[in-house]
């Protein structure tokens, strides 16, 4: 389904735009990735692979609660003002009392997020799943590299919580030591049990949520532009989600890094399969 002139996220109309919960805001932008390429695609084949899901997770009907989806953003501009328009956008959506849900992209997008919403929220806690700590300082002399967006997000201010990783250098694990960066990596997250309580109490309740892809096992998602072997597989990702969402706000999100791959469509049907079972896990938490 199209409205004015580009796809809508899983074609449903159960609410009015601006009364919808879940705003999507496509961006395909895509400037420091250096190994695979091809995430500027990323959202417009996480849209198309939604219209093939049903309404019905399983469980509820999350688009019952009204899902949005924006025009794609112009990402062919600078990326410092890329990061700009991305920091608006949230900030009309804020400004309306939804969730702002954005899709790249190369991973570098999360810092134009989280400028905004730290204008909103006095504290934010990120929960970041990926196969990458992406603590560096600098990547190829680059410090907007998306090699780099946790490092910017945590000198923002925003705490930090990061599940599946499983490929660091020794500096990224000492800054994680040294500013005491809470985890569950990958190997962890497979051998041992995970805990009662995922996010310690004392981790903000206002928490955002950015997804990198690549978090999956490659089995999962081979379409990204660095797979790691060892990844988060599927029910252990939903319970993981479940656990992070119940007692906390979730003030946005994203879901970043698919690199799609012609022919093959199962790594853009799971990815917006983990979208739409995102929202259902959060409407589900809020009653």
């Amino acid at each position: 389904m199209k409205k004015n002139g580009h796809p809508e996220f899983i074609g449903s109309d159960f609410k009015a735009p601006d009364e919808a919960l879940f705003q999507i805001i496509p961006v395909p932008f895509e400037k420091s990735v250096c190994y695979g390429k091809g995430t500027a695609g990323g959202p417009e084949a996480i849209i198309n692979a939604s219209l093939q899901l049903e309404l019905f997770d399983g469980k509820t009907i999350p688009a019952e609660y009204g899902i949005n989806t924006l025009p794609p953003l112009d990402c062919d501009v600078s990326p410092e003002k890329t990061l700009e328009n991305i920091s608006s956008a949230f900030r009309d959506i804020i400004g309306m009392g939804k969730i702002p849900v954005m899709l790249g992209g190369e991973h570098t997008v999360t810092c134009g997020a989280i400028a905004a919403l730290k204008e909103k929220y006095h504290e934010i806690g990120i929960v970041h799943f990926d196969a990458h700590a992406d603590l560096k300082d600098k990547y190829y002399d680059n410090p907007m590299s998306h090699a780099c967006v946790m490092r910017r997000v945590f000198d923002m201010g925003a705490q930090i919580f990061q599940v599946g990783v499983r490929s660091l250098t020794l500096e990224e694990e000492n800054f994680r030591k040294e500013n005491r960066i809470a985890h569950i990596d990958a190997e962890e997250a497979a051998l041992k049990p995970l805990p009662y309580r995922i996010l310690s109490e004392c981790f903000p309740k206002d928490i955002y949520i950015s997804f990198d892809v690549d978090a999956l096992d490659p089995s999962l998602v081979p379409a990204t532009g660095t797979p790691e072997p060892g990844g988060l597989l599927w029910y252990q990702t939903m319970n993981i989600l479940e656990s992070i969402v119940k007692n906390r706000n979730v003030i946005g999100m994203d879901f970043v890094e698919l690199a799609p791959i012609k022919g093959m469509h199962s790594p853009d049907f799971a990815i917006a399969r983990l979208i739409y079972n995102t929202f259902g896990i959060i409407t589900r938490s809020m009653y």
